[in-house]
């Protein structure tokens, strides 16, 4: 029987399905939102006179990627408060700083973020140096990573912090030689003034929703799942804003949201978020991930070790932010309820923590296909590799720390020493343990392009790195096929979406990316000049190029 007209068919170029069944192709035919033919020229025979045709000249097709970690509402009003995250230099930080308080004089608090810690010694700035240009008004910047915050005098004197003011438990006030402090908070410390900052209104954080959903779909991403839905630091729920953008037909993209676990809480919370992904889950977003955030980050010491970093007391291994006996029980019990558990685990600790986790969870219910991921890996202990593949737990890598940069060479290398040092990312270790490898970009901590973040995963160096950088341990490089199979398949089995998407297959949602070349057939070092030209959700073009 012949079959009626594609709606899209997309030809005359490479296509790399990454379905293992049938690699590759060089035509694609969608109808009503599904792919329905997949194979070379008999795809022809589906074009009919209402039938769009792109000519792929000789560009490669993909599936859509999909980040498994992200945070777009939050990287959305960033784009639009004071924005520091495209360069390194103390000196233009204040100039902006200055320049957004000078356009903004009715704003009550400085608010953007995005600064490098590599631009200050110890990666601490001081308060110092923002009341020098805004002295008046407190002012309240997050750094890159987010888990720090750079304020001046007055966001200090209104939140009550002074040299007799505690650390928090999952935190540190940084201070002077007198104990007094400096401007730099680190961890649960942010919260101390981050409490105080306006919430951003509601037509504010629908704007950067929307804001950060065309970034992400001009870089090809058609699917993500969102790392932190809850309120958490100065971070506002987003819940609401995806629930209108879903209900007012604005969400194109497929999202996950990974409901927030409060660690100042213990297992009261779990019928809370039962109760949540009941209430939010919808045709477009599904709450049914719990994120717990194990440990901090390296640089500030307070992703967790299982042994001390070098300092000159060696007195501190860094932060289990949740007890790891109870965190055993918790994932227990949302592994029962049918939760994926998204863990923060940068440290070896952490990672070993958070398998011991899922492993007693395993021992309890049994094997469920709950798809607990552990996020960021920075530090793994090479018994811990194969736990992955044995306990079904995936990791979620974010490629574009793998490298060489100033952050990590002169902050955290040298906390580490070369041991630890040299465990770093271990992605082809995890690959060649037969571990799911998922990718998210944890945008705004970094950039949301994925094609950055394969030539790193590749290469092992930073697209931008100047020529002679060393490559950061390259036995961890991964192949192309790999790295492109973690940001779209492994990504889409993380996020439960791998029914209906991740490979090109008949049968799934056209959800489809066109690049400008292929990077297949070129050189690996030129992978980071690959650009998107036209991205597909359900065959419907959500983005495309000047050029495409």
């Amino acid at each position: 029987m012949q079959q009626s007209p594609a709606d899209l068919v997309l030809t005359g170029g490479p296509v790399h399905t990454v379905d293992p069944a049938h690699p590759h192709a060089t035509a694609v035919a969608v109808r009503a939102g599904r792919i329905v033919a997949v194979g070379h020229d008999e795809v022809h025979a589906l074009i009919g006179p209402g039938t769009e045709v792109v000519d792929l000249a000789g560009k490669l097709l993909l599936p859509g990627f999909q980040d498994a970690h992200v945070h777009p509402v939050g990287a959305g009003l960033e784009l639009g408060q004071c924005h520091l995250a495209d360069t390194t230099d103390p000196a233009e930080y204040l100039r902006r700083v200055r320049a957004y308080a000078d356009a903004h004089p009715d704003v009550e608090w400085i608010t953007g973020g995005g600064w490098s810690l590599e631009a200050f010694p110890g990666g601490s700035p001081t308060a110092d140096a923002l009341d020098g240009v805004v002295p008046g008004r407190p002012v309240f910047l997050p750094n890159r990573d987010h888990h720090g915050a750079w304020v001046n005098s007055r966001a200090l004197e209104l939140a009550g912090i002074t040299a007799d003011t505690p650390d928090p438990v999952d935190g540190r006030i940084e201070r002077d030689g007198r104990g007094r402090p400096t401007g730099m908070l680190q961890e649960g410390a942010v919260h101390l003034v981050g409490r105080l900052v306006p919430e951003p209104t509601y037509a504010e954080r629908l704007a950067a929703l929307l804001r950060a959903q065309g970034v992400l779909h001009a870089h090809g991403v058609t699917a993500w799942q969102d790392a932190i839905v809850g309120s958490y630091a100065n971070m506002t729920d987003p819940a609401p804003v995806y629930r209108a953008a879903q209900e007012q037909g604005l969400l194109t993209a497929r999202v996950v949201g990974a409901l927030w676990w409060d660690r100042e809480r213990g297992a009261e919370q779990i019928g809370e978020l039962v109760e949540r992904r009941r209430e939010l889950t919808t045709e477009r977003f599904r709450a049914g991930t719990v994120k717990i955030m194990q440990d901090g980050i390296a640089e500030n010491r307070t992703a967790a070790l299982l042994a001390p970093y070098l300092t000159s007391c060696g007195c501190t291994s860094g932060i289990s932010f949740v007890d790891p006996g109870d965190l055993r029980k918790y994932v227990t019990e949302l592994d029962a309820l049918d939760f994926q558990v998204h863990f923060h685990a940068l440290g070896d600790r952490a990672v070993r923590e958070a398998l011991d986790a899922v492993e007693a969870a395993r021992t309890a219910n049994g094997r469920r296909d709950t798809r607990h991921h552990l996020a960021h890996l920075q530090i793994v202990h090479p018994d811990d590799v194969p736990r992955f593949r044995a306990l079904g737990a995936a990791a979620n890598l974010q490629m574009l720390w793998a490298a060489h940069e100033p952050q990590m060479d002169e902050l955290t290398l040298p906390l580490l020493g070369p041991e630890r040092g040299a465990r770093q990312y271990p992605f082809a270790d995890l690959m060649h343990s037969g571990a799911v490898l998922a990718a998210g970009s944890d945008w705004p901590v970094s950039s949301p392009d994925p094609l950055q973040a394969l030539h790193v995963a590749v290469n092992r160096t930073a697209p931008d790195a100047p020529e002679g950088t060393p490559v950061f341990l390259p036995a961890q490089r991964l192949p192309l096929a790999a790295a492109v199979a973690a940001y779209t398949a492994g990504s889409a089995y993380v996020n439960r979406l791998d029914a209906v998407s991740g490979t090109i297959t008949p049968g799934k949602a056209a959800d489809l990316v066109v690049l400008d070349r292929d990077p297949f057939a070129g050189a690996p070092e030129e992978i980071a000049a690959t650009r998107v030209q036209q991205t597909f959700v359900e065959g419907v073009r959500v983005y495309a190029s000047p050029d495409a």
